[in-house]
């Protein structure tokens, strides 16, 4: 599907009135949303998994080499991908220094036709995933900070695969509850974005990973209520504005590749 593409100002006055309501409903679902899925989970509950849990990461890892071809391709328009705080301005809290930026190829089953273009071997994988909710470049630059936070529902799982790590990896971390942890080429991290979590790059390079999130393996009470949870998020303006104004960041990106040297 491609993204709506919209003049900038029609995003400023898309659903304003109704997202503080639907937020402070999403808070109070979120506990009981979050139980349902702890006790209807068919894999382990805790803050950080292993990739073994599921089959397909296997198959991506084998091919992390070539992902992280077309991520480089895809970062010599670097300022042209937009920083997370401009496509979501849920998450301005977290990415207000605008050195956190995303490529998305599909985001909560919504796909960006354009972008799976420009990493067509990436998206051909990716869409072979089963239960997968998005799935995009994570680009983290040089200093940059995630404050400590939370996802919205504990019925997805958050996979990262490191393609462009910094020659000391360990100086680039995430720390999920009391776990620290840190990316390395061709290898997944696996956890529970609805854990507290935060990441800091004290380094001097770029870290850019492939972010994957499924839907958590769950017997049927738990995927019913988690389906229908992930439905109501699809078309909240958590997700209908971020559509928009990847639309918008369409553009910037056509024109970059349009002044690319021959």
């Amino acid at each position: 599907m491609t993204m709506q593409k919209l003049h900038p100002a029609a995003a400023k006055t898309s659903d304003a009135d109704a997202r503080p309501l639907i937020i402070k409903i999403g808070k109070r679902l979120r506990g009981t949303m979050n139980r349902i899925s702890t006790d209807q989970s068919q894999i382990p509950t805790e803050p950080v998994l292993t990739a073994d849990m599921f089959d397909w990461t296997a198959g991506l890892a084998d091919q992390w080499q070539t992902i992280a071809q077309e991520a480089a391709a895809i970062l010599r328009h670097r300022d042209a991908v937009p920083p997370l705080k401009e496509i979501s301005p849920d998450h301005a809290r977290i990415a207000g220094d605008g050195n956190w930026r995303s490529f998305f190829l599909i985001g909560y089953g919504y796909e960006v036709a354009e972008n799976c273009a420009r990493a067509p071997r990436t998206a051909e994988l990716v869409r072979r995933i089963p239960d997968l909710n998005s799935a995009f470049f994570s680009i983290l630059e040089p200093g940059a900070t995630i404050p400590r936070h939370r996802g919205v529902t504990r019925g997805l799982v958050t996979c990262h695969l490191g393609l462009i790590v910094p020659d000391r990896p360990e100086h680039c971390t995430m720390q999920v509850e009391d776990s620290t942890l840190f990316w390395e080429a061709g290898k997944w991290l696996v956890f529970d974005d609805s854990y507290y979590h935060q990441v800091h790059n004290n380094t001097d390079q770029r870290r850019v990973i492939l972010l994957v999130q499924v839907k958590r393996p769950m017997r049927l009470l738990g995927r019913l209520a988690n389906d229908l949870a992930l439905w109501g998020i699809r078309r909240s303006p958590f997700v209908q504005d971020a559509r928009r104004n990847l639309g918008m960041w369409e553009e910037a990106y056509k024109q970059a590749e349009q002044n690319e040297p021959a």
